[in-house]
């Protein structure tokens, strides 16, 4: 009942209500880009065949990583495909480039004049993604059997040459500006970090079709049985309450290093000495990174074992069934594989991000140790030793939810449509960015002495 009575609050509030509502319109014209046809694309051919692409493999593959992540923007090759992802990309990028070019770390910490630069290298490096990634999708439209053999003999653009290119170059460029406008609109005057939220939209606008195949598996459609007891789905849903549940403390979970101060202060007269408090950790410190890293890692080896003949022996017939086992999503060789990138991925981006020097020396500065730790090198090293042993936990916790929706759909045989909802990339976004924006709103309410979402206790996001 909080959480509904939170929801009333909200716009009780003039001006949260304002911030939803701006944020409702900007988002609703994100999925409006994303439904608007490149022009001189056949995209009902191109649909028919990612549909008998997805029937014939299962599914979960490259084509349903795009579709899902762009909110259908593939099946309709809309302008708007790029989406808001050669800007998560540019900022990924420049985040790791600041942990090795000394130039940038600089301009990292030199506050906000620093973090302004920050953005607009970022913004450049958007615009080159944009182009280099339009003009690959516009060379790949015209010669489709370059991304899979099911394109053999389809011709997806009617006229096709250097015109067809630009103009999708500037399409698709546009769009993807667009669209990061869009999103940082919806930070500086809605609720939330408008990238995050672009994403989470994508990807829940394909729940209404995880709801219809559901729906056709288990009760049957337009003539055509059932194909599985109601009962299977009963268990699935009770199965995803839990998954769900355990995302949720994943995302929240935080390990707490005491802090103990010995600068002193002096307020209203008062004198204050020792004050504890705590650093928290995040047990999920790298987020989605590994499985983005990891994902289109691994569809790489399916795109190369088609330059080698089929009737290949020796190593090179080897070579190639282990790429195709590599890329199949259901074998078990790409299962460990993609357990250990992701393994591998997490430690890298603690490794690359958290910078133990540096906060030992900031603690230092400011007066601050951890108890029964030296300060210094010894509290650099003890912090980096937790956050080892934090990022093993995080990242086998992650790793289970990354693989939940591969098993689901290799046993049970389970619809990507539907086993995508169980874990992976898709919960641990919509989770987190939920959990974000839900904390934000709360703010709101509390300041102004409304009750919160929660009887008991705050929300705390991915970041709190």
């Amino acid at each position: 009942m909080a959480m509904w009575k939170g929801f009333g609050n909200a716009f009780k509030i003039p001006e949260l209500r304002k911030k939803i509502f701006i944020t409702l319109g900007l988002v609703a014209v994100c999925r409006l880009v994303s439904q608007i046809p490149t022009p001189g694309v056949d995209w009902q051919t191109l649909q028919r065949t990612i549909e008998d692409i997805r029937t014939s493999t299962g599914g979960g593959g490259l084509f349903d990583w795009f579709e899902v992540f762009t909110g259908g923007a593939l099946g309709q090759c809309a302008i708007g495909f790029l989406s808001i992802w050669p800007y998560i990309s540019a900022q990924i990028v420049i985040q790791l480039l600041s942990s090795v070019i000394p130039s940038l770390e600089k301009l990292k910490k030199e506050g906000e004049s620093g973090r302004q630069q920050l953005a607009q290298i970022t913004r450049y490096l958007t615009i080159v993604l944009c182009v280099v990634q339009s003009w690959g999708i516009a060379t790949a439209l015209m010669h489709p059997q370059m991304l899979s053999p099911a394109f053999g003999g389809v011709q997806l653009v009617v006229n096709p040459g250097i015109g067809f290119q630009l103009m999708t170059v500037i399409g698709m460029t546009t769009a993807a500006l667009f669209v990061m406008w869009l999103a940082d609109q919806i930070t500086t005057f809605g609720i939330g970090n408008g990238a995050s939220l672009i994403i989470m939209i994508n990807i829940t606008s394909r729940l209404p079709q995880a709801i219809f195949s559901a729906w056709e598996r288990y009760f049957g459609y337009n003539g055509v049985a059932a194909m599985r007891s109601p009962v299977e789905l009963v268990l699935l849903l009770l199965f995803g309450f839990a998954v769900v549940m355990g995302t949720v403390m994943l995302t929240q979970g935080v390990r707490r290093v005491p802090i103990h101060s010995t600068r002193r202060s002096v307020s209203g007269g008062a004198t204050y000495g020792m004050q504890q408090t705590y650093m928290p950790l995040r047990v999920n410190y790298t987020g989605v990174m590994p499985i983005i890293f990891a994902q289109p890692i691994l569809q790489i080896p399916g795109f190369l074992a088609r330059y080698i003949p089929s009737d290949a022996a020796g190593f090179m017939g080897w070579l190639r069934s282990f790429f195709l086992q590599l890329a199949d999503m259901g074998s078990p060789v790409h299962l460990i594989v993609y357990a250990c990138f992701i393994m591998f991925f997490a430690f890298f981006w603690v490794a690359t991000q958290f910078n133990a020097i540096d906060i030992s020396e900031n603690l230092k500065k400011d007066g601050s140790y951890v108890p029964g730790i030296r300060p210094g090198r010894a509290t650099a090293e003890y912090l980096d030793a937790v956050m080892t042993r934090i990022t093993l936990i995080g990242g086998t916790g992650l790793l289970i939810v990354a693989l939940l929706p591969q098993i689901l759909n290799g046993a049970m045989q389970v619809p990507w449509a539907i086993a995508s909802f169980f874990g992976g990339t898709s919960l641990l976004i919509i989770v987190g960015v939920a959990l974000d924006t839900l904390r934000i709103m709360e703010s709101h309410l509390l300041v102004r002495k409304y009750e919160g979402f929660l009887a008991h206790g705050t929300l705390r996001g991915r970041h709190g």
